[in-house]
């Protein structure tokens, strides 16, 4: 351990204000596993980026646009036959919002 290392009492508080209700062994292990996370970021802190770029992604994202136009799509009336519940050409679903 160096003396950088997370202590037991941070990491209870830590586990504490993430509402993780954690035994005495897994405190000891993200205690380490905390530490471990710490020294990564001080490393990655410590490195020279004058000159890089900052990315927004990790990946090369295009988007892709197509023009918006009128095409055919599926048969309200045959899509509405599959549903589990219809009514007045609409979808039926479980009221969710409001219930006690």
């Amino acid at each position: 351990m160096s003396n950088d290392d997370i202590s037991i009492e941070t990491t209870r508080h830590i586990a504490y204000l993430a509402r993780l209700a954690l035994d005495e062994s897994e405190v000891r292990e993200y205690a380490g596993q905390l530490s471990a996370i710490l020294e990564h970021a001080e490393d990655i802190a410590s490195l020279d980026l004058d000159g890089v770029a900052p990315m927004r992604h990790t990946l090369s994202v295009v988007n892709i646009m197509r023009d918006d136009e009128v095409r055919p799509s599926l048969d309200r009336e045959e899509v509405l036959a599959s549903a589990p519940d219809a009514q007045a050409s609409m979808f039926l679903v479980p009221k969710i919002v409001g219930e006690e």
